[in-house]
């Protein structure tokens, strides 16, 4: 079995191009289900696994408090397992072919107002110095231009073109995108550039964004970063990276960008996953329909 498992993770990784923190989520949910019938069922082969086993792990999960969009994801993984050994010839069906998603109740995603993102950038005071411009150029990296989280902390030095007013970034699956360079950002990268080159020693030099001490980010920094300048602005639920990319988007399609630019720009494979931010812009559409039109009682 475990040979099977290396070979699933190469497949991952150099055929879907998944990343390896992916990869290894899909491992980790593959590992915990074998672990789970092997002691309940004493089944040790995953090539002879039939439906019944999974739905009962399904049941455990749930049992145990985990959300559906959580039982989800862990069945994903085991989608793409079976259908590795299908490709591979290893099983003639899946054991998973009439499996239906578990219903989830989408999560609502409050953008931050332009208000909001005015107060951050252009009232409250960041330090000076390094750490300050730092933060500052992080928020309006993410507001400009829509970047993942991940893909600014792994952003590369060299990938920072300012004369010709663009940023490359690689994205899922390795797709590499160029994103355009507002004036005002290309000013605050400057800006940036100034401090980071005043560093005493700097350990990931081909990385853009670092810390104090010259290292690479990680993710929770970089949500904390977010988290304590917009909780002195705004009283939303959740103040993270991917609200300010939610409001990235929300902002050019309340503004009248096109979806198919605005999809571009985020690095979406398909529409379907830019669809979710014209939500919000239908409610501005509501809003501005409701006011404006003589048949709505004022």
């Amino acid at each position: 079995m475990e040979n099977f498992k290396n070979k699933f993770q190469d497949y991952l990784q150099l055929e879907k191009n998944y990343s390896q923190h992916t990869s290894l989520a899909y491992l980790a949910d593959l590992n915990f289900f074998h672990d789970y019938i092997k002691k309940e069922f004493e089944q040790e082969n995953l090539l002879e696994v039939n439906y019944s086993l999974i739905r009962s792990w399904i049941v455990l999960l749930s049992d145990k408090g985990i959300s559906n969009t959580s039982i989800n994801r862990k069945i994903s993984s085991l989608k793409a397992f079976y259908k590795f050994l299908l490709k591979t010839k290893q099983i003639e069906s899946s054991p998973l072919l009439k499996h239906k998603a578990l219903k989830t109740q989408k999560k609502l995603q409050i953008p931050f107002s332009e208000k909001e993102l005015d107060a951050v950038l252009n009232q409250i005071p960041f330090q000076d110095g390094f750490e300050g411009v730092r933060d500052k150029l992080i928020i309006d990296l993410f507001y400009s231009t829509g970047i993942r989280r991940t893909e600014l902390i792994n952003l590369k030095f060299q990938n920072v073109d300012l004369s010709n007013n663009t940023i490359k970034v690689l994205g899922k699956r390795n797709k590499e995108r160029l994103i355009p360079m507002l004036p005002n950002l290309k000013n605050q990268i400057k800006k940036y550039l100034i401090e980071r080159s005043d560093l005493q020693s700097i350990s990931d030099k081909e990385y853009f964004f670092l810390l104090l001490n010259g290292v690479k980010m990680n993710d929770s920094f970089v949500y904390r970063i977010i988290n304590y300048y917009f909780s002195n602005v705004s009283e939303k639920v959740k103040k993270s990276p991917h609200i300010l990319r939610h409001t990235f988007a929300t902002h050019l399609l309340n503004n009248g960008a096109d979806i198919n630019s605005v999809k571009e720009l985020l690095g979406h494979s398909s529409l379907a996953s830019t669809q979710v931010y014209t939500n919000s812009s239908l409610s501005e559409l509501k809003k501005v329909y409701s006011n404006a039109h003589p048949r709505n009682e004022k």
